[in-house]
């Protein structure tokens, strides 16, 4: 089964051709990044737009570099939500319109389950059951996988997000936009121990995170004139994966298993991987998805729809879902 995936949930155009016996064929991606940097965050309706111009040229590519025709398609899938509603639409109308136009199955994915499953394209993927530790954008949470859409949720953020915590500390601090890659890669050049910076909820007993504290407490420090940009930096860093790594460690001990995934966004930083490798516990292992699928992709929301449609998950229909609970998502 071959499978066109579209991702338009936000500002980066992701299409990826996916077949269930070969694997990923070809995948590309367009960011917006730039568009969005003069004005210091995604403005909505110019994203929409651009989803619209990237779309169809970007399947065209994959096509043609991996040398099939739309007529060789099986079935597509889309990004449902959760996103920003007009760019979800752009996916979604143009995935319906395909679909009508060549008698093909659609499919809406979450684009949460998109990240979570994105390890599994690995060529070692781990086993269900699984912990996942989801940290893309506005969301983080620790989800226990049994299965493709059977998700338990075990604690998620009460407040700002780990990807929030990052981006919005790097405004604090002036940097540049995207916020977290930026204040990552000065973290590199900086030490911790300079500045002291809370760990919100490090040790209250559950699995739910906050980091609206630790934003706070940079504000005031990042007012203070002598201040170090890059050792600030560092304990941010420092403080928003001491608390990602010791609350997965905890869900792990907590459900008694042994596999470790980690997925979005956050995912990709470097501190964060490291922490996590320190930390499995002997007989544990801990899985993460290239860096390339870190951030939203094509390829993550094609390999999510081709499950769901082996399971005859199939409508030809279209809806969007700006918001959308991971946790209520049922099993094919």
């Amino acid at each position: 089964m071959l499978v066109l995936g579209i991702e338009t949930s936000c500002d980066e155009t992701g299409i990826a051709l996916y077949d269930t016996e070969s694997g990923l064929l070809s995948h590309a991606l367009y960011s917006q990044v730039h568009m969005h940097e003069e004005y210091g965050g995604v403005v909505p309706e110019l994203a929409s737009r651009d989803h619209i111009r990237r779309v169809l040229p970007l399947t065209r590519q994959i096509l043609d570099q991996a040398g099939l025709q739309l007529t060789d398609l099986s079935a597509i899938a889309y990004t449902e939500g959760p996103g920003l509603a007009g760019a979800l639409l752009v996916g979604a109308s143009i995935a319906a319109s395909l679909g009508f136009a060549l008698k093909l199955p659609i499919v809406g994915v979450h684009h949460l389950e998109g990240h979570l499953l994105a390890p599994l394209l690995e060529p070692d993927p781990p086993a269900f059951p699984f912990v996942a530790l989801l940290v893309s954008g506005g969301h983080t949470q620790l989800m226990r996988v049994d299965g493709v859409g059977q998700y338990q949720l075990l604690g998620e953020t009460l407040d700002d997000a780990a990807g929030e915590a990052f981006d919005k500390s790097a405004k604090l601090m002036g940097l540049g936009y995207p916020g977290g890659p930026a204040l990552a890669r000065l973290a590199q050049t900086g030490q911790i121990g300079h500045y002291k910076l809370p760990r919100p909820m490090l040790h209250s007993g559950d699995l739910n995170f906050s980091f609206s504290g630790l934003k706070t407490a940079v504000m005031l420090i990042a007012k203070q004139a002598a201040l170090n940009h890059a050792n600030l930096a560092a304990e941010v860093q420092e403080a928003i994966t001491d608390v990602l790594a010791a609350k997965s460690i905890a869900a792990l001990k907590q459900t008694g298993l042994t596999r470790l995934i980690v997925a979005g966004g956050v995912g990709a930083n470097a501190r964060l991987r490291e922490r996590l490798s320190q930390a499995v516990p002997p007989g544990a292992a801990v899985y993460y998805p290239k860096l390339e699928f870190c951030t939203d992709n094509g390829a993550m929301i094609a390999f999510a729809g081709a499950m769901r449609l082996k399971a005859a998950d199939t409508r030809y229909g279209f809806s969007v879902k700006p918001r959308w609970d991971l946790a209520q998502l049922e099993a094919p």
